[in-house]
């Protein structure tokens, strides 16, 4: 049987064409460069280069972009066997302008349809989803069919392995070894196992025609998901409050077993459902482009997960992450590497 990935995620891929000067319109920009994008892409790139064996399922374009993608994944070491191509539809390119210390407006060019929202139930190899360590998915990838299908079928194919995992582990013995692996994973802090799935809460509000059209679609993706991850703006449109705490525990509720709410330069607070909480200040960096620091966090946080770290270590680890990717002008090629991680805690 093959070695289940340690990672997969499912979602947005494209190409960002971001400009290489900062603080400046992006009509007067004259030079840019290309990366691979896209949230979840992003994240399993992230987790690669902390060593993770990582794969991401997402459609391109059949055209030189999509080649282009094809290519950053191989060189990042991420699996693309699930990344294919729909005809008829451009792979996306995503634009922003720089404005640092706060200010990174996004220009998405995903018209008539971005291909990763033409991901199909039927086409998904859902035992290899079921089997990863960790499942990552997002909340664009309710926005629109097949992709919304495609998507709360891989949560629930999660779902029914995690219930299976726990209940070979309570047939073992409430003592074994096989509940305390089980009992673990569910609560998505210890070592990952079967069940640990995360929903990355990505609200982006040019995607729907109003957050009252999202809310159903995230409050069922939020019951087969054992983690969440938000800022205040995508948490408070999860579950109807902004307040951190009040956030968190409102996630809790809605099913998952780790909360962490993103405060911007207030830093993180991730509080699980045995109580077990970590509160995190931000590291001071001098930012230079805040896209992508979301997406490090996620891949540090994935790692965290992988490796059984205590909560506070595994939240502190993943604000470095963000924090060096806030540093760096790119994305995916601004991932950092284990090393400059624990190298920017030392210094911390």
């Amino acid at each position: 049987m093959t070695q289940p990935y340690d990672l997969i995620t499912m979602g947005r891929i494209g190409v960002d064409i971001y400009p290489l000067q900062t603080g400046v319109p992006l009509a007067e920009v004259e030079t840019f460069g290309k990366f691979l994008g896209g949230s979840a892409t992003n994240v399993a790139v992230a987790a690669a280069r902390l060593g993770r064996r990582t794969a991401v399922i997402s459609r391109t374009g059949r055209d030189p972009f999509g080649d282009y993608l094809h290519r950053a994944l191989a060189d990042f070491r991420v699996d693309d066997r699930w990344v294919t191509a729909v005809d008829g539809l451009p792979t996306p390119v995503t634009f922003c302008e720089i404005f640092p210390p706060d200010d990174f407006p996004l220009y998405f060019y995903r018209l008539p349809k971005a291909p990763d929202l033409e991901i199909r139930a039927g086409d998904l190899d859902l035992a290899a989803v079921a089997a990863a360590r960790v499942f990552w998915m997002t909340g664009t990838g309710l926005c629109a069919e097949p992709s919304r299908t495609a998507t709360l079928t891989a949560l629930r194919a999660r779902s029914a392995a995690a219930g299976s995992e726990e209940a070979r582990g309570a047939g073992a013995g409430a003592g074994s070894a096989a509940t305390a692996s089980a009992t673990a994973g569910s609560e998505g802090a210890g070592a990952a196992g079967p069940g640990v799935t995360v929903f990355d809460l990505d609200w982006r509000p040019m995607f729907w025609k109003d957050p009252d059209e999202a809310r159903p679609h995230y409050a069922e993706a939020l019951r087969h998901a054992t983690v969440a991850v938000g800022n205040l703006d995508e948490c408070e449109i999860a579950t109807g409050v902004r307040e951190p705490q009040a956030c968190a525990e409102a996630l809790l509720t809605a099913g998952v077993r780790l909360a962490v709410v993103k405060q911007g330069p207030k830093g993180v607070l991730a509080l699980r459902a045995n109580g077990e909480r970590a509160e995190v200040p931000p590291l001071a960096v001098d930012v230079v482009n805040g896209l992508g620091a979301g997406d490090a966090f996620g891949g540090a946080l994935c790692h965290g997960l992988l490796a059984g770290w205590d909560l506070e270590r595994t939240t502190r680890y993943a604000n470095a992450a963000g924090a060096i990717v806030a540093s760096r002008l790119a994305c995916s090629s601004a991932m950092p590497t284990d090393a400059e991680v624990a190298a920017l805690l030392a210094d911390g």
